[in-house]
C-alpha cells in the first residue's frame, strides 16, 4: 500500500480551513444581494386562485439572487388595487380588470392610467348568478335578497357594479356564501348569490341542489362593453344545471397581473423589466403538469379592455414581432 502523505494531508486541511469560509462568506447573502432583484406581488386570500397562480409564478421565475418573486396574501383582489398604489415594496398585483374604473372615478389619483399599467390578462373570471326555483330570470331579483360573498371577494366587487349597470336593483347582503346558500334551500331568505371566479365553480358543480334551483344567463350589454367580455356556462361545466348540449350566456372579467408603472430610471422598473424577461422565457414551464391548467390559456399579446399595456412588454412583444 502507498503511504499517507501526513505533511500533504495537514497542508491540505489547513487551506481547507483557511477557504471554506472565505467561500462560504462570499456566497452568504447581503442585505444589497437579497433585495436587488426581489419583486414584491400582491395576490390574494389563501384560498383563492389568485394566490395559488402567484405561488407557481415565484417558484417558476425563481433565479436566487439574479430574480426573486414574493407572493404576498391580501384582504382580497379590490384591496389588492389599493397596495400596489401605497403599500411599500409591492410593484405588482392580481386585480380584477372593472377595479380601475372604479380608482379612476372614485380615487385621488390622477391619471391612474398612467400609474398603473397590465403585464398580462391572466383568466377570465366567469359571474355566476345561482337562484331558487321561483326566480326564472335576473328581472325577477329586483327588489329581492341577493348576496354577493363577503367584502373584498371578487363578486362583493364586481357584483354590485354589474347589477347596478344592468338596472337591478336588488337587496344586496354580503355574508359568506356558505351561509346564504344553506338559507336558500330552506327558504326565500335568499333569492340568489352571485360568483365572480374561475368555472366550474365547486359548491355549484359538486353540492347536492333542491330541483329547480338554476343558474341565471346574464345578457351582454353596451353597458358592460367596456370591462367586461361575453362568455358562456356550459353543460359540461354544469350537468345539474344546464341540459347536456346546451349554454347559457354570461359575462366575464378579465384577471390582470398589473404593474406600479415605475419611471424607467429607477431600480425598481429594471427589477420589473427582468420580471417581463423572466416571464416571457419561462411562460413555456408554466403551461405544463403539473401547474395549473389557467396557465396553458394565458398569451402575453392578449390585451385587456380598458387599460394600458406596461412599456417593457409592449417592447417585448415588438421584439418578438407579436405586438397587436
Amino acid at each position: 500500500m502507498r503511504k499517507v502523505n501526513r505533511h500533504g494531508l495537514a497542508l491540505a486541511a489547513a487551506l481547507f480551513a483557511i477557504l471554506a469560509p472565505m467561500k462560504a462568506q462570499a456566497q452568504a447573502p447581503t442585505r444589497q444581494s437579497v433585495n436587488a432583484w426581489t419583486v414584491g406581488m400582491v395576490a390574494g386570500r389563501i384560498e383563492g386562485a389568485p394566490l395559488r397562480l402567484s405561488a407557481e409564478l415565484a417558484r417558476v421565475l425563481d433565479d436566487g439572487n439574479q430574480f426573486r418573486l414574493l407572493p404576498v396574501v391580501s384582504r382580497g383582489i379590490f384591496d389588492n388595487f389599493y397596495d400596489l398604489l401605497l403599500l411599500k415594496g409591492i410593484d405588482a398585483a392580481i386585480v380584477n380588470g372593472d377595479t380601475l374604473q372604479y380608482f379612476e372615478t372614485h380615487g385621488n389619483v390622477n391619471n391612474m392610467k398612467g400609474k398603473v399599467n397590465y403585464i398580462a390578462n391572466l383568466f377570465p373570471a366567469q359571474l355566476h348568478v345561482l337562484a331558487r326555483p321561483e326566480i326564472n330570470s335576473l328581472k325577477d331579483l329586483v327588489g329581492k335578497r341577493v348576496n354577493f360573498n363577503t367584502k373584498g371577494t371578487a363578486a362583493a366587487y364586481s357584483g354590485p357594479i354589474i347589477f347596478d349597470r344592468l338596472g337591478l336593483k336588488v337587496k344586496k347582503t354580503f355574508i359568506p356564501h356558505r351561509i346564504a346558500m344553506g338559507q336558500m334551500k330552506k327558504s326565500d331568505k335568499f333569492a340568489a348569490v352571485v360568483f365572480m371566479t374561475t368555472k366550474p365553480v365547486r359548491p355549484l358543480a359538486r353540492g347536492k341542489w333542491p330541483k329547480g334551483f338554476r343558474l341565471l344567463p346574464v345578457p351582454y350589454t353596451a353597458a358592460l362593453e367596456d370591462f367586461y367580455l361575453p362568455t358562456y356556462l356550459t353543460s359540461k361545466d354544469y350537468p345539474k344545471f344546464i341540459a347536456a348540449g346546451s349554454k347559457i350566456e354570461t359575462i366575464a372579467v378579465p384577471v390582470v397581473l398589473s404593474v406600479y408603472n415605475w419611471r424607467p430610471n429607477q431600480s425598481r422598473y429594471r427589477r420589473m423589466t427582468r420580471f417581463v424577461d423572466y416571464l416571457f422565457k419561462r411562460l413555456p414551464r408554466l403551461q405544463k403538469p403539473p401547474f395549473d391548467k389557467v396557465w396553458r390559456s394565458v398569451n402575453l399579446a392578449a390585451p385587456v379592455p380598458g387599460w394600458k399595456r406596461y412599456r417593457p412588454v409592449q417592447e417585448k412583444l415588438v421584439e418578438l414581432g407579436k405586438a397587436r
